[in-house]
């Protein structure tokens, strides 16, 4: 085996568009590699070792906590898991310590971990303390029962009020640490909808987005693709001089779900945190 995985993590790999032939993304394991191919395989960001190290000295909002499940309201800047570059100071490295019994829920090196947002991206994430909530929480998620809404401020003003954005995405064939709209890509929805509009210094609108599936930067993807990047995302074409801001302006500010265990509504909100709201005050 070339890469050292195993044929779980192999599937996994494949599923995520992280294996590329001459450029081209691939999500099944049975095509057969011609001679003369090349193959391009991307690893996921793992850490070293099999336990991720507990830190006390990060702090947690915990907006909602039971026995089962927690929601966090995570900070812009924290990296949600140990990878490549980011082994601690991460935010499963916080829950460890809060929570140690996690240890033991889901993947090893992410423990709890069901669903994840962009180190740049503030705002809520759900994360399972047993089992038995994490196969839940995930099955949940793959069948589109988990409500998740960011909201975002893009450039320009998008012609209708409402629409969904329905586009493939799978790693760009450039450059495979960057996500595209592709048809080779997985099936990726997303929702919006305007909720205001400026026109000072340059036109721009706040919008709500719903996910209805999960893909990695799926908004900033699909935003971008429309003609309409977040604002300040300097990854998808929208770090532009006239609204400077030191990350892409992007919030999950909403998260629904039944709970894994007992079925009883769970709903989390949380407020731009003030670094954004500071943006929108010099919006006219």
């Amino acid at each position: 085996m070339l890469t050292a995985v195993t044929r779980s993590e192999a599937s996994s790999i494949l599923a995520d568009g992280g294996v590329l032939v001459d450029g081209h993304e691939v999500t099944k394991g049975s095509i057969k590699v011609r001679e003369g191919q090349r193959v391009r395989i991307v690893l996921p960001d793992v850490p070293e070792g099999p336990l991720v190290a507990p830190d006390a000295s990060i702090d947690l909002r915990v907006v909602h906590e039971d026995d089962d499940v927690v929601v966090i309201d995570k900070p812009a800047g924290l990296v949600v898991h140990p990878g490549a570059g980011n082994l601690d100071g991460t935010l499963v490295n916080a829950l460890v310590a809060r929570y140690p019994e996690i240890v033991d829920v889901g993947e090893p090196e992410r423990p709890g971990i069901v669903h994840r947002i962009d180190k740049g991206t503030s705002g809520l994430l759900a994360v399972a303390r047993t089992p038995r909530a994490y196969d839940a929480l995930v099955a949940a998620l793959s069948a589109h029962d988990v409500e998740r809404e960011y909201l975002a401020l893009v450039w320009g003003r998008p012609e209708a009020t409402h629409g969904v954005v329905d586009a493939a995405i799978g790693r760009s064939g450039r450059d495979p640490t960057r996500m595209a709209v592709s048809n080779r890509g997985r099936h990726a929805r997303t929702h919006y909808e305007v909720v205001r509009t400026f026109d000072n210094p340059v036109p721009l609108a706040l919008v709500r987005c719903r996910l209805e599936t999960g893909r990695t930067h799926q908004i900033r993807v699909h935003m971008a693709a429309i003609g309409h990047p977040v604002v300040g995302d300097d990854r998808y074409g929208g770090a532009r001089s006239p609204v400077p801001v030191d990350r892409p302006f992007l919030h999950a500010a909403r998260l629904s779900f039944a709970h894994p265990v007992t079925g009883e509504p769970v709903e989390a909100t949380s407020p731009l945190p003030a670094d954004l709201e500071a943006v929108l005050g010099t919006l006219g």
